[in-house]
C-alpha cells in the first residue's frame, strides 16, 4: 500500500469497490474522508449488550434466536433492533424480540445504542455493511462467508486493525474443539511435515439445492407486509428488473447466482476452510488455486421442471497449494451425500478430525494414525512421541457450538480479545474459495500475489 491515510483508502474502496449507491449514502462523501471511525460505547460487566440484525431471513433469524438466547442466560445481551428489506420478515423478528425494526439497515447503524450488529445478508452485502458498521463503532458478527471479493477481504482486515473493533467471522463449526485439539497436535510435530489436507461438503435433495419457497406475493409493488426493497436489496450487484430478470428467484434463491454468492464454494466449503486455518496454525495464504465441477443435475426448477438460469454448479472441487509445500484437497457434490473422511495427512502420520465427512458434526474424538512399514517408522522421531503405539484417539470436548461461537464473540466486545474466528484466519479461507470461484468461471489455474494482495493470472515472482 501507499503511505495514504488507509481511512481513506478505505472510503475509496467502499465507493468504488464495495459500496455502491446505497452505501454511499449510508456514509457522507465528506465524512468518509476527513473524519475517524466513531468510537463504541465502551462496555462495563454488568452493561448489556445491544445486538441488531442486519438481514432477517432464516440465517439471520436463527442467528438471532441464538444471540437471545446466550443474551437472556450467562452474557447479558439483547435483540435491540431487527433489518431486512422484505416488510414480512422485519415484522415476524420485531415480534419475536419486542423490539424495533426497519428496511433501512442506516437506520441501525446511525443509533448511538446499538453495540453490535449481525450481518446475515446476501454475500455481495457482507462487506459493505461490516464496514460501514464499524466506521459507526460497532462490533461485528460477520456471516459466512466472510465477503464477496479479495479487495474486500483486504478492506476488512485493514479496517478491523485501524478501529480496533471486534468481529467474529460467523462461522460456527471453528468453536468445536476438534479443530483446537488438532492444532495442538499438529504444533507438537506429531505429523512430521505437513503435505496435504482433504475434506468434503456433500448434500442430497429431490428440489436441487438452495430452491428455497418464494413467496409470489412478495415484490416491490408488493403492499404492507409484501412488500420488498428490491434497489437496496441489489445494492452494488449488476441492476436487474424484478420481472424480465425473475427477480423473486434471485432474491429467494440468491445462492444459485454468481453476483451475490460463489455457491458451494462460499456456502459450503467455508465451515470446511476456516477450521482447516485454525488446525494449521500457521498464517497461510493459497499460492496456486484450481476449480473445476458442473451443473450435471439440477438444471430444472422444481414447480415446474422448466429450464433453470442457475448460474452456480451443483457438484464443485477445488485444490489449493501453499508455498510450503502443502495441498489442500475438497470435493462437494448437491445431488450425492456421501462425504469423504476430513483429515490432514503428514509424511509422518495422519490426523483424522472428522472420519464420517461432516464438519458440521461431532466426533468424540479424534485419530492420530502413525506412517509404519512393519516395525519400521517411516519418521522415527515421532515413535517416541506416540510412546511406540501405531495409533492414538484423542478425547473432543462436545459443545454446543453455535452457543459458543456466540458466546466468544459476545466475551470478546467486553474483553476486547481477538475471536475465535478473526478476520485475518478467516481471510485466508476466503482468499482460497473466491480464487476456487474464479478459477472455475475462467476455466484457468489462478495464483495469489500475497505483497499485492491480489489474485493473478500467473505465479508471482519469488
Amino acid at each position: 500500500m501507499s503511505n495514504q491515510d488507509p481511512h481513506v483508502n478505505r472510503r475509496g474502496f467502499l465507493r468504488s469497490a464495495g459500496g455502491g449507491a446505497a452505501l454511499a449514502a449510508a456514509l457522507p462523501l465528506a465524512s468518509r474522508a476527513a473524519s475517524k471511525p466513531a468510537a463504541g460505547r465502551v462496555l462495563g460487566a454488568n452493561d448489556r449488550i445491544n445486538v441488531a440484525i442486519i438481514g432477517s431471513g432464516g440465517r439471520g433469524s436463527y442467528v438471532g434466536r441464538e444471540f437471545a438466547k446466550a443474551g437472556s442466560t450467562t452474557h447479558n445481551a439483547r435483540i435491540a433492533a431487527v433489518c431486512d428489506v422484505y416488510q414480512k420478515r422485519v415484522t415476524a423478528n420485531k415480534e419475536l424480540h419486542k423490539c424495533d425494526g426497519t428496511l433501512d439497515y442506516r437506520e441501525i447503524l446511525n443509533r448511538s445504542d446499538i453495540d453490535a450488529v449481525i450481518v446475515a445478508t446476501p454475500d455481495h452485502w457482507h462487506a459493505p455493511i461490516a464496514l460501514a458498521a464499524m466506521d459507526k463503532g460497532k462490533d461485528v458478527y460477520l456471516e459466512k462467508p466472510m465477503c464477496h471479493t479479495v479487495d474486500e477481504v483486504k478492506a476488512l482486515i485493514d479496517t478491523v486493525k485501524e478501529t480496533k473493533r471486534i468481529v467474529q467471522v460467523g462461522s460456527q463449526t471453528t468453536s468445536g474443539d476438534q479443530w483446537h485439539q488438532a492444532k495442538r497436535l499438529i504444533g507438537e510435530g506429531m505429523l512430521g511435515k505437513m503435505i496435504l489436507s482433504q475434506g468434503s461438503y456433500h448434500r442430497n435433495s429431490i428440489e436441487g439445492e438452495w430452491n428455497w419457497t418464494i413467496d409470489k406475493e412478495a415484490g416491490p409493488d408488493g403492499k404492507g407486509e409484501n412488500y420488498i426493497d428490491w434497489k437496496m436489496w441489489i445494492g452494488n450487484a449488476p441492476k436487474r428488473d424484478w420481472v424480465r430478470d425473475l427477480g423473486a428467484d434471485r432474491f429467494f434463491r440468491f445462492r444459485k447466482y454468481w453476483d451475490y454468492s460463489g455457491g458451494i464454494a462460499t456456502d459450503l466449503f467455508f465451515h470446511v476452510v476456516a477450521p482447516m486455518n485454525i488446525c494449521w496454525g500457521e498464517a497461510q495464504f493459497p499460492h496456486k488455486v484450481m476449480a473445476g465441477g458442473g451443473i450435471y443435475v439440477f438444471d430444472k426448477l422444481p414447480e415446474d421442471n422448466s429450464k433453470s438460469d442457475r448460474e452456480v454448479p451443483d457438484t464443485f472441487h477445488l485444490i489449493g497449494e501453499y508455498e510450503k509445500g502443502h495441498s489442500l484437497v475438497l470435493s462437494s457434490s448437491m445431488a450425492n451425500s456421501q462425504h469423504i473422511p476430513g483429515l490432514i495427512r503428514g509424511h509422518g502420520a495422519t490426523l483424522t478430525m472428522v472420519e464420517h465427512g461432516r464438519f458440521e458434526g461431532f466426533a468424540p474424538y479424534i485419530t492420530l494414525k502413525a506412517e509404519t512399514r512393519g516395525d519400521k517408522w517411516i519418521v522415527p522421531e515421532l515413535k517416541d512421541k506416540f510412546q511406540g503405539q501405531n495409533e492414538i484417539k484423542v478425547q473432543v470436548k462436545e459443545t454446543n457450538t453455535m452457543q459458543t461461537h456466540v458466546g466468544n464473540f459476545l466475551d470478546c466486545m467486553r474483553s476486547r480479545q481477538k475471536p475465535t474466528l478473526d478476520v485475518e484466519t478467516a481471510g485466508r479461507a476466503q482468499v482460497l474459495i473466491t480464487m476456487a470461484v474464479q478459477s472455475y468461471r475462467e476455466g484457468r489455474i489462478l495464483y495469489f500475489d500475497r505483497e499485492k494482495f491480489k489474485i493473478v493470472p500467473k505465479a508471482p515472482r519469488a
